[in-house]
C-alpha cells in the first residue's frame, strides 16, 4: 500500500484529495500547506491529518504530490528526490529553466518515478484518437478562458498554453526550429493573452492562441494532415475525424467528391468518447508506473521540453517589449 502525501491543498489540491480517496491501493496520509486557517478547514471537512511541517509528510510518506504553487515546485521536488520519494508534481515542472535542469539531472540519478501533471493528456477527447496515424504538418489551437486572479503568479503561457506546448510536442515528432511570439499583460503583471507560431523541422507548423481575458472558454486544437483534418474539444470533450479512406469500422457518414484527380470518398467519424475523469486517471496512470516498474506516462523529460518551449516563447514576449 503506497502512502500518499499531498503539498498544497488549494483549489486543486482539494480536487486531487478527492481523487486520492478513491484510488485503490493507496492510503491518504495526509496534507501539508503553510495556511494555518486551510490546514485547519480541510483537515476537519476532509477527516485528514495535517502536518506540521513538509519534511515530516514527506518522510511518513512513499510519493509526493506537489499542488504548491509553482514557486514552490523545486523546493518540494528535489528534497523529495533527495529523500528517494516519487514524485507527481502538477504543471509547469518548476518556475525557472535552471531549477528544472537541476530536477531532471537529480531525477535520472535517482531510482524513483517522476510524473509532470499535464493533464490533458488524459483528456476522453485526446484519448478517443488512440488508433489513428496522426502526422500533422499544420496545427491551430485556441485555449481562452475568463479571467481568474488564481493562478495568474505565472502568465498565460506557463498557465493555459503550454497544456497545448505539450500535447504538440506529444504528437509531432520533430524538433523546434523557430518561434516567433507576441503577448499582452492587460490584467496582470504577466502576458494575459498570447499568440504564437512554432515551426518544426519537419515543416510543421503550429499557431496558438491562449488568453485568460476572454468572455467565453474554449479549448480547441484543429490537426491538419496529408488525408485529414481532426478536431479535438477538450473543453466540450469531442473529437471529430475527416478524412480520406477511413477504415469501415470507423466512418460513421461517407460522401463522394470530384477532384481534378478523380472521384474521392471521404469519411467523417465521431471517434467514441469515453467518460472518465483525467485528474483521476492520471494519478492512477502514476501509481501504475510506481507498481510496475514502467516509465511515467507524462516524464519528467516532457514536462521539461514542454517548460523550455515555454520559456522561449515568453523570452521572444520579452524581446518584443523592450524593441
Amino acid at each position: 500500500m503506497l502512502k500518499v502525501g499531498v503539498f498544497g491543498v488549494g483549489h486543486l489540491g482539494k480536487i486531487h484529495l478527492n481523487n486520492w480517496k478513491e484510488i485503490e491501493g493507496v492510503e491518504l496520509i495526509g496534507f501539508f500547506d503553510p495556511s494555518q486557517q486551510i490546514s485547519k478547514e480541510v483537515s476537519e471537512k476532509y477527516q485528514l491529518p495535517s502536518f506540521d511541517n513538509a519534511e515530516q509528510l514527506m518522510d511518513a510518506c512513499d510519493l509526493v504530490d506537489i499542488v504548491a504553487p509553482t514557486t514552490e515546485h523545486f523546493e518540494i521536488s528535489k528534497a523529495a528526490i533527495t529523500k528517494g520519494k516519487h514524485v507527481f508534481v502538477e504543471k509547469p515542472l518548476a518556475n525557472t529553466m535552471d531549477e528544472a535542469r537541476e530536477l531532471l539531472k537529480l531525477a535520472k540519478e535517482a531510482n524513483i518515478k517522476f510524473q509532470v501533471g499535464h493533464v490533458e493528456r488524459f483528456n476522453p477527447a485526446f484519448l478517443a484518437l488512440k488508433g489513428y496515424s496522426i502526422n500533422p504538418m499544420f496545427i491551430e489551437v485556441h485555449r481562452l478562458a475568463q479571467f481568474n486572479p488564481r493562478g495568474t503568479d505565472v502568465s498565460v503561457i506557463l498557465d493555459l498554453m503550454i497544456h497545448d506546448i505539450d500535447i504538440i510536442l506529444n504528437l509531432v515528432n520533430s524538433n523546434v526550429k523557430y518561434i516567433s511570439a507576441n503577448g499582452v499583460a492587460v490584467m496582470s503583471d504577466t502576458p494575459d493573452i498570447a499568440n504564437v507560431r512554432i515551426e518544426f523541422d519537419n515543416g510543421c507548423v503550429a499557431n496558438l492562441t491562449s488568453s485568460r481575458i476572454s468572455m467565453k472558454k474554449m479549448r480547441k486544437m484543429r490537426l491538419f494532415q496529408k488525408d485529414a483534418y481532426i478536431g479535438i474539444d477538450f473543453l466540450e470533450k469531442k473529437t471529430e475525424v475527416i478524412k480520406l479512406n477511413t477504415d469501415e469500422d470507423k466512418q460513421v457518414f461517407t460522401f463522394d467528391i470530384e477532384t481534378n484527380n478523380g472521384k474521392k470518398t471521404i469519411a467523417i467519424a465521431n471517434p467514441a468518447v469515453a467518460v472518465g475523469n483525467a485528474i483521476k486517471m492520471e494519478l492512477e496512470a502514476f501509481v501504475s508506473a510506481i507498481n510496475q516498474g514502467t516509465e511515467t506516462p507524462v516524464t519528467i523529460l516532457d514536462g521539461f521540453r514542454a517548460m523550455d518551449v515555454a520559456h522561449q516563447i515568453l523570452e521572444k514576449i520579452n524581446h518584443q517589449e523592450f524593441n
